[in-house]
């Protein structure tokens, strides 16, 4: 039997052609070895105008989902709701699945991974995390033991625009949010991206494969850079270092994990440092190979459809994920009993209880904000939202886990703090 022959024939349903489903569609034209064909198109709009055949296309998702010669469904709506009836109805079926809606994945991750188990087919979603960066497979299997200290990563490119511009052109936020909308980086309403709901879906996808760990994306902590403002980036620079929204988890000395969405200060000898404009960067740290950095495109139609096509060519082989840290390991646990190094900023004196800090290392003032830098336990974040009010910021230092710290409760006389703050 021949090479080609041990290959899967795949016969593709494909839902949406937008910017990415068309990219993919371009691609498969001059894909011959690949084995695989698009056999139909469901659209919303059937009187838009797309570049390829009409006869391609249907609004009728039944007549992909029934047609039993379809035996791959690829998903590229925006409607998650949509997306979940389209996955779980081809699993059912026991049709392969390709899917890029990580506010889907992240919401159900749980009942998807049983339908796949259950029904014995693949479902893949490489370009929910990252775009064109395999970070989910490395993940999967070059990673599949406990030897995985830590990841940290841009994984919005829109925000990291918005951050690239202040930072390095000094233009305010809504000036740069401005940009990015108008290069199409952003949409029209940017709150998944800003307000960070965007980066900790795909956090809570990378904790199933990176650790084991199930978890909604709403029960970790997370923030965008909605509250950020020029002072803070001015701050960063005279400390030296660039803001950017970072998703991160990290292994503690007692085996359990720290997971959370913020805005970070970066040194510049940080890859994460690197990671401009519209890009997603990577870091995972491992006990034996140190640090290692995957870089790339985190949106766009081509490098999109190119994470598709990677999962495309991987059914050919009948690839699946495995979840092996969830399935054959014991399963890390997450954790809010650590602390943290970060900097807050404020208008309002008393719109930041001082008496949450276990210790202020630092604050200063001028006639726009406050600053303080300071250790707080993790949980003081979990279990109240001073810190998500208007005018009020804050920014994780490089490091900011704090593993095995001694408590000190040195704290500040509010007398004190106030007197010597403003």
């Amino acid at each position: 039997m021949s090479i080609q022959e041990q290959q899967t024939k795949l016969n593709i349903g494909l839902f949406g052609f937008g910017v990415v489903g068309e990219g993919l569609y371009k691609v498969l034209e001059h894909t011959p070895t690949l084995n695989a064909q698009i056999k139909k198109v469901c659209i919303r709009h059937p009187h838009k105008k797309r570049n390829a055949p009409a006869e391609l296309f249907t609004t009728d998702a039944d007549l992909l989902l029934n047609d039993d010669s379809i035996n791959v469904i690829i998903e590229l709506i925006d409607d998650s709701a949509a997306a979940y009836n389209i996955v779980t109805t081809a699993l059912r079926k026991k049709k392969a699945v390709v899917s890029a809606n990580k506010k889907m994945i992240a919401e159900h991750i749980e009942e998807l991974i049983a339908l796949q188990l259950l029904f014995d087919v693949p479902f893949l979603y490489e370009a929910a995390c990252c775009a064109s960066i395999p970070i989910i497979r490395n993940l999967e299997e070059y990673y599949d033991n406990d030897l995985l200290q830590g990841l940290s990563g841009i994984v919005n490119g829109s925000t990291n625009y918005i951050l690239t511009k202040v930072s390095k052109e000094r233009i305010s936020f809504n000036d740069a949010l401005k940009q990015a909308q108008e290069a199409g980086f952003a949409e029209s309403d940017p709150s998944l991206d800003v307000n960070g709901i965007d980066a900790v879906n795909k956090l809570s996808i990378l904790l199933a494969h990176a650790y084991g760990i199930i978890t909604p994306p709403d029960a970790l902590i997370h923030t965008g850079i909605q509250n950020l403002n020029n002072d803070d980036a001015i701050f960063a620079k005279e400390k030296g270092y660039e803001i950017k929204l970072v998703a991160q988890a990290r292994k503690l000395a007692d085996g359990n994990i720290a997971a959370f969405v913020a805005p970070q200060f970066i040194e510049s000898d940080n890859q994460l440092a690197s990671v401009k404009n519209e890009y997603n960067g990577v870091v995972i740290e491992s006990s034996l190979a140190d640090k290692q950095f995957f870089y790339g495109k985190g949106a766009g139609g081509f490098p999109t459809a190119s994470a598709v096509l990677s999962d495309l060519s991987a059914l050919r082989y009948n690839y699946k994920y495995e979840y092996k840290k969830l399935r054959y390991q014991v399963p890390s646990a997450l954790t809010d009993d650590f602390y943290v190094k970060v900097c807050i900023s404020f208008k309002a004196l008393l719109q930041v209880p001082h008496e949450r800090f276990d210790k202020i290392l630092e604050w200063s003032s001028n006639e726009q904000r406050c600053h303080v830098t300071g250790i707080l336990h993790f949980s003081e974040l979990v279990k109240s939202n001073w810190w998500k009010q208007p005018n009020v910021s804050i920014v994780f230092y490089p490091d900011a886990i704090i593993d095995n710290y001694v408590p000190e409760k040195t704290g500040v006389l509010q007398e004190e703090f106030v007197e010597q703050l403003c």
